[in-house]
């Protein structure tokens, strides 16, 4: 019996993939949207790329959809996949398969192609994305998944242990469903990768990044690192040093874990859950190296002396190896440099850290001038409660940095009102560096206000 679900999810699936669908059941074959658009559509999310399995074999697949006209690309003939285009929307369409040993814990040393769907079906990673659907048969869900989603749990299909042996970035594709979901992970599934999470390091490390990339994207790191922070410390050594990193310090109430775990729930908050990906990676590792950096004074007090630069070089290493976009590393390392930076609710401080920003992260300061502020936030309320006070102080730097952008900021030499021609003309000097240095000197005048952006003050300066 169709259920009011199956009628919703027939009634949803974009008409693009029907043509695939109906094209290759029209010539014999069977065929089935799975994967990530029938997990989403239950879910009532809006689409994601539709994925079509099928009985045909790869080189039938294309034959019957290019005689119905269907652009189709080999994409991935070696595992039984080609891609059709259909009104410019790819649909990637694959042969039922199972798949033999995994010596490299990442790709499979065989792929035999079968005739059953729910063979196919049963060698997926979780329960939730082992689902498929046809518009007239309805839902075909052999391992639970539609309860589980609605459950909000992660479960691996069959023996766990033997899924995360297959492929260990499944240990951080679980924690990425799990913050996505914001589920849980059955109690088994969860034994078997924390197991299984030290085999991460026999893989790629731009694949670790984009799943990284995703677990930071779902706004849910702070739960990430309090429930699994031994996958993610397996997935980004460097991190492992802040579990029970003890700070002695009278402006902290927690160790560098949970103080971490706090500052990415708060860029959360501070941002609506829209924050700048820089800045999430930044909350992440923003205190990476006070491990490193830490020293005790005589009286037992903690101090972390230099772990801004310091961790601005962990930043850049850990971000570069993970292959994260160069712009985005740029920015995060430069927020995490300037997480300490001293501010005040003043025109001169707004200016001094736009442009500090600017010598960070060129292009980039007046969005990432909003990200620091809200770092600083961030970072204030997990401290002690005596330090909380200072995320109010920050609302008024907040107006300051506001009024002093819509008053047109001045924090680079090419924002003065003049020019190395009215240097050289103005001093008598040369072209050459002398003439950068004197506009170099003209601009710290004027961000500290001691001259206002004004092109007839600025060439009285130069005569003076």
């Amino acid at each position: 019996m169709t259920t009011d679900i199956e009628r919703r999810l027939a009634r949803e699936l974009p008409d693009y993939a029907r043509v695939v669908l109906d094209s290759l059941e029209a010539a014999g074959y069977e065929a089935w949207v799975v994967g990530g658009w029938v997990r989403d559509a239950l879910l009532g999310r809006p689409g994601h790329d539709v994925d079509v399995t099928t009985s045909a074999p790869w080189q039938d697949t294309a034959r019957v959809l290019r005689a119905c006209g269907i652009e189709v690309h080999e994409t991935g003939t070696a595992h039984g996949t080609v891609t059709a285009v259909v009104d410019g929307r790819p649909v990637e369409t694959t042969t039922y398969r199972v798949e033999g040993a995994y010596s490299d814990r990442r790709h499979p040393d065989e792929v035999r192609f079968v005739t059953d769907v729910r063979e196919d079906l049963a060698r997926r990673d979780f329960t939730v994305n082992a689902m498929a659907f046809h518009p007239m048969r309805g839902l075909l869900d052999p391992f639970g998944g539609e309860k589980d989603l609605a459950s909000r749990v992660i479960r691996a299909v069959g023996e766990p242990r033997r899924r995360f042996e297959e492929d260990a970035l499944r240990v951080l594709r679980a924690v990425r469903f799990a913050c996505r979901l914001d589920a849980t992970i059955e109690p088994a599934t969860q034994d078997a990768l924390v197991a299984c999470a030290p085999e991460l390091s026999a893989i790629a490390q731009e694949r670790i990044g984009q799943e990284m990339d995703g677990i930071l994207a779902t706004g849910r790191a702070a739960w990430a690192l309090r429930r699994e922070f031994s996958v993610l410390a397996a997935a980004v050594p460097e991190l492992a040093e802040m579990e029970g990193f003890d700070q002695k310090s009278p402006y902290h109430a927690h160790d560098v874990l949970e103080h971490t775990a706090r500052v990415c729930a708060g860029v959360e908050e501070f941002t609506g859950g829209d924050a700048l990906p820089a800045l999430r990676w930044a909350a992440l590792l923003h205190d990476v190296a006070k491990p490193t950096c830490w020293s005790e004074d005589v009286s037992g007090r903690g101090h972390f002396f230099g772990h801004p630069e310091e961790g601005a070089r962990v930043a850049r290493r850990v971000m570069g190896r993970l292959a994260i976009p160069g712009d985005v590393t740029c920015a995060s390392s430069a927020l995490v440099l300037l997480h300490d930076f001293e501010i005040r609710a003043t025109a001169p401080s707004m200016r001094r850290m736009l442009s500090e920003l600017e010598a960070a992260a060129p292009g980039q300061a007046r969005p990432l001038a909003f990200a620091l502020l809200d770092l600083k936030r961030a970072d204030a309320v997990a401290k002690a409660p005596a330090c909380m006070g200072y995320a109010v102080e920050l609302d008024a730097m907040s107006g300051a940095l506001r009024r002093e952008l819509a008053a047109g900021a001045v924090w680079r030499v090419r924002d003065l009102a003049v020019r190395g021609a009215d240097v050289i003309r103005e001093r008598g000097i040369e072209p050459g560096p002398g003439v950068g240095m004197v506009l170099a000197q003209l601009l710290e005048a004027v961000k500290a206000g001691e001259v206002p952006n004004d092109r007839e003050a600025l060439l009285a300066w130069l005569r003076w």
